[in-house]
């Protein structure tokens, strides 16, 4: 036995506000799978994220994907989904993200922001001035809007470093392969 005390754990008392679909064709982009599973621990263990908010649009055949992400220790939010005039399904959840956040700012220590999207800028400038963003975590260094890599500063990450650490292997149980593919949803 140690003869110094253990440091204490850090509290969780993070939020992770996540763009579902950008981040699911960030990662696309890249060519590899996100293990929702070694994320969802990454995100508690390198920002000490106790909620993970998830904003996605709601498809009936994603049920056995939703009930994943919940088992996988996040909470979804569901936004309606249209069709497009492209004829491609989108869950416009930018507004909903931004809403959470503000008005939960209070509930936590700090806010992790999960996107690309430039309209999330005002979002990660406000959340700058007023000290509570922890980090920005973009999916995909060449899609990420010039105007967030502005707002985030030095606070901005990006996934392509940590493929080795966070793709999902072949034969891993740690992502639902039932339901409908994702990729053809929006979230503008």
């Amino acid at each position: 036995m140690s003869q110094f005390p253990r440091s204490p754990k850090p509290s969780l008392s993070n939020y992770a506000f996540i763009d579902a679909q950008n981040l699911n064709l960030g990662v696309q982009r890249l060519g590899w799978k996100l293990d929702l599973v070694k994320f969802r621990r990454y995100l508690s263990e390198k920002y000490q994220v106790g909620k993970a908010y998830v904003f996605i649009g709601y498809l009936e055949e994603n049920k056995e994907l939703y009930e994943f992400f919940e088992t996988s220790g996040y909470i979804l939010e569901f936004r309606q989904t249209v069709l497009g005039e492209s004829g491609i399904v989108k869950g416009n959840v930018d507004v909903d993200l931004t809403v959470k956040s503000l008005t939960q700012i209070d509930e936590y220590a700090g806010a992790v922001i999960i996107t690309s999207d430039g309209d999330f800028y005002p979002l990660v400038d406000h959340l700058q001035k007023v000290n509570k963003l922890v980090a920005v975590i973009s999916p995909y260094r060449k899609t990420c809007s010039s105007l967030l890599k502005k707002s985030a500063k030095s606070r901005i990450s990006f996934l392509d470093r940590l493929q080795n650490k966070l793709e999902l292997k072949r034969g891993s149980k740690n992502q639902s392969g039932k339901g409908k593919s994702t990729k053809k949803e929006g979230s503008d």
